[in-house]
């Protein structure tokens, strides 16, 4: 065990704060190391530009869920990261927001040199406590992001009262009695109560999945959820993207699971992030353009019921004169 390098995996449901634990995770002043490996449900990336910038190394996999069409891809990234295990000491996944935890952490007991070299250290499961209860009705990704959580996060607890928190905790614990639940706002705990636990419990999740080891993957999105992208080369008019955004998000809002986008603004040389879940958005600058770098704004919507050319249209719309 020793010798083995531990792996965190962060999930959680579009918008429940996973990259602002990540960035969290890497800027604190632990004295340690991290290897990141990021999925997207999508064409194009917006995470990575998310996530601060720190020292270490970041990999990105796009177009596709972890948990299935770039499963493949975590297995040799994580195959480059053993050549190198003396550089970090440990590795942290961050899953899409539509990942089934299952397949994931199939990975570290499946693949054989996977096996030997990690340990599954903690699912860390992120929940955003305002709608929860909402996405337990639609989605069975995120009770299965509940069930296989050793460590819950319950976020958000800025939006919702004593009472409200009381039932999401209920509802978390009648789907995994086990789950060690830890309130927060923006994503707040402290590292050490999320990295480093030894928290994963196979006999546990035996219980749950007599056929986790078996090596079965049955799982399927929700077929009525689709991710769209688009980019733009020419810096983008504040004035034009609040407009636009904001009565997209009023008019649109129920069905917009995840709004996130990079923006280049006229005459400001920081990136400036915007982020929503349903109607709810927040934005800030979240640090400088890599020199030499190309910059492109780009906008990912995950969503239901969307239409390509009316965002796109949009989104060019709010280039700047």
């Amino acid at each position: 065990m020793s010798d083995t390098i531990p792996v965190t995996v962060l999930t959680g449901y579009l918008g429940a704060g996973k990259t602002t634990l990540l960035n969290r995770i890497l800027t604190e002043h632990h004295g340690k190391k991290y290897a990141v490996i990021i999925n997207e449900f999508g064409e194009l990336g917006v995470d990575n530009d998310l996530v601060i910038d720190a020292d270490e190394e970041v990999f990105e996999m796009n177009n596709g869920c972890i948990c299935c069409t770039v499963r493949g891809d975590l297995v040799r990234i994580l195959g480059s990261l053993m050549k190198r295990r003396d550089k970090f000491d440990g590795i942290i996944v961050e899953t899409t927001g539509l990942a089934d935890p299952a397949p994931v952490a199939q990975t570290f007991f499946m693949d054989e040199d996977v096996k030997r070299a990690t340990r599954l250290d903690a699912i860390v499961t992120l929940v955003d406590a305002k709608n929860l209860i909402a996405r337990l009705g639609d989605s069975k990704e995120a009770e299965s992001q509940l069930a296989f959580a050793d460590i819950v996060v319950l976020n958000k607890m800025d939006l919702v009262t004593e009472e409200e928190a009381a039932e999401v905790e209920r509802r978390i614990f009648a789907i995994n009695p086990y789950a060690e639940i830890r309130r927060a706002t923006k994503s707040n705990v402290p590292v050490e109560s999320v990295v480093g636990r030894d928290a994963f419990n196979l006999e546990r999740i035996l219980e749950r999945e007599p056929e986790f080891l078996s090596g079965e993957d049955n799982h399927s999105h929700n077929e009525d959820v689709m991710s769209m992208s688009f980019e733009v080369s020419a810096p983008v008019d504040p004035g034009k993207f609040n407009t636009w955004i904001g009565e997209l998000l009023q008019n649109k809002g129920q069905d917009l699971l995840r709004t996130k986008g990079i923006l280049n603004y006229p005459g400001e040389d920081r990136r400036f992030a915007f982020q929503a879940v349903h109607m709810i958005a927040d934005g800030d600058f979240v640090g400088a353009w890599p020199e030499g770098s190309l910059r492109k704004s780009k906008i990912v919507f995950i969503g239901r019921n969307l239409n390509r050319p009316q965002l796109r249209r949009g989104f060019e719309g709010c280039v700047a004169a």
